[in-house]
């Protein structure tokens, strides 16, 4: 293969979830003051493509949109080896749902040009929606296999594809152009050097706007998205304690009657 494009998303960190909220009037979320991380499964497409790259020398680029802020995410994706990276930031893309977004990555790698493979995450911490990487593979005409677990290369251009399904497991033999998402269990994501996180300072990351693009600002952002976040929720997670008093056999009558109570023997 000569290039695989990797989608990667900044997420935000999950130690500062407790601080998520949505903005009142667009109900999209504030993420000034929230770190930001890369997407875990994001970690794990982006491990496949090194692994294609590692054995037929292709180039790997990393394709993301999200704020400014968010170069020092795509700075490490190139830390774990990718060749380069575009960012995709302009105002004009703030509040685009799923499908605004796959549009203007599909625009976005149709400038970058001919591609053998595209990778995603099966899904996104920050929306688990899953939509983006069918969405983006039915704008580009290209098939899509979502949920893989395994990736095995056969030949220079020929894939075999292990497909999580809700039975069990399906082996395919796939061919580029091809858009795979997937899931942790596909493989286990590389770490990066000291050495590699110095030189990814000195790789290209090109920041494009939607001058770029050229796409119809009615196609993106809050205009161009059918869907919007009603509301926000954080689960709040705690433990409910109970003291068991009595001497150790009553005790252990207690105890044994409140497993028998939760249905656990």
């Amino acid at each position: 293969m000569d290039r695989v494009i990797v989608c990667v998303k900044p997420v935000p960190d999950p130690k500062d979830w407790d601080r998520l909220r949505l903005d009142p009037v667009t109900k999209t979320l504030v993420r000034e003051g929230i770190g930001s991380v890369i997407n875990p499964l994001d970690k794990h497409a982006l491990e496949a493509a090194l692994e294609i790259k590692d054995a037929q020398g292709a180039e790997v680029v990393i394709l993301s949109m999200a704020p400014p802020a968010a170069q020092p995410v795509l700075r490490e994706a190139l830390a774990l080896g990718a060749d380069r990276a575009v960012l995709l930031s302009d105002p004009a893309f703030a509040g685009s749902d799923t499908l605004a977004t796959s549009r203007i990555l599909a625009a976005a790698i149709r400038r970058l040009g001919p591609f053998d493979l595209i990778c995603c995450g099966n899904y996104t911490l920050d929306g688990s929606t899953a939509q983006v990487p069918s969405q983006l593979a039915e704008l580009l005409r290209i098939p899509n296999i979502m949920h893989v677990s395994k990736m095995e290369l056969k030949e220079e251009k020929e894939l075999i594809v292990t497909q999580k399904i809700e039975q069990g497991y399906m082996r395919l033999e796939a061919e580029p152009p091809l858009l795979l998402s997937f899931t942790k269990e596909a493989n286990k994501p590389r770490f990066s050097s000291f050495l590699e996180i110095l030189a990814a300072e000195k790789r290209e990351l090109a920041i494009w706007t939607n001058g770029d693009l050229n796409l119809k600002e009615s196609l993106i952002g809050l205009t161009g998205s059918p869907t919007q976040m009603a509301d926000l929720l954080v689960r709040q997670k705690g433990r409910q304690g109970l003291r068991l008093e009595g001497d150790p056999e009553e005790i252990a009558r207690l105890l044994v009657d409140k497993i028998h109570q939760m249905g656990l023997i």
